[in-house]
């Protein structure tokens, strides 16, 4: 009977550090999906800028300097680590900022429908890539506090689980903006 009882006990020991263990894998899994999504929606957003600086070369033939920027801030965006690549993206985000407002100085490109339409698309894909950068930021928090936690967290240092860090927004950009009329 007491031979019974340890070999139920250590069962479901074994039973508990495998769950602990797949629980892990499955966070870690979930991490690596959500950064994919954020590139899905960088990749949509690098594949859409190319037109919005053709349709705004052809009105606006001296803003070349804008325009450039854009597509070295574009050309970041292919590699590196995640924080880098979201360091590419927020610059980005700054160019596209001066692409739209060039349309302000010219009002046939402002209502060029093309311009639009790839500004309405752009749009879109911002929307999603916060929506996306939202959803990484909740899987790693999900995941690191699984990593950290007894007894998960002897699992997660014998099987060498990584913490994995944050998206973060450069300290600039997180001062409010002074708006004067």
């Amino acid at each position: 009977m007491t031979t019974w009882i340890i070999i139920a006990i250590l069962a479901i020991i074994v039973i508990y550090f495998i769950a602990q263990y797949n629980g892990l894998v499955k966070l870690r899994n979930w991490v690596q999906e959500s950064f994919s999504q954020i590139d899905v929606q960088l990749k949509r957003r690098h594949d859409l800028i190319p037109n919005l600086v053709e349709t705004v070369k052809g009105y606006a033939k001296h803003e070349k300097e804008t325009l450039n920027q854009v597509i070295e801030a574009r050309n970041g965006l292919i590699s590196g680590t995640p924080q880098q690549r979201i360091e590419a993206d927020n610059q980005i985000e700054g160019a596209l900022k001066s692409i739209f407002a060039l349309a302000e100085s010219y009002p046939d490109l402002k209502a060029n429908q093309n311009f639009l339409q790839l500004q309405e698309e752009l749009a879109t894909t911002e929307n999603k890539v916060a929506y996306s950068r939202q959803l990484y930021n909740k899987t790693v928090k999900d995941y690191n506090i699984k990593r950290e936690s007894f007894p998960s967290n002897i699992i997660a240092g014998m099987f060498n689980f990584k913490r994995e860090e944050l998206l973060t927004i450069p300290e600039a950009e997180r001062d409010v903006p002074k708006v004067t009329f």
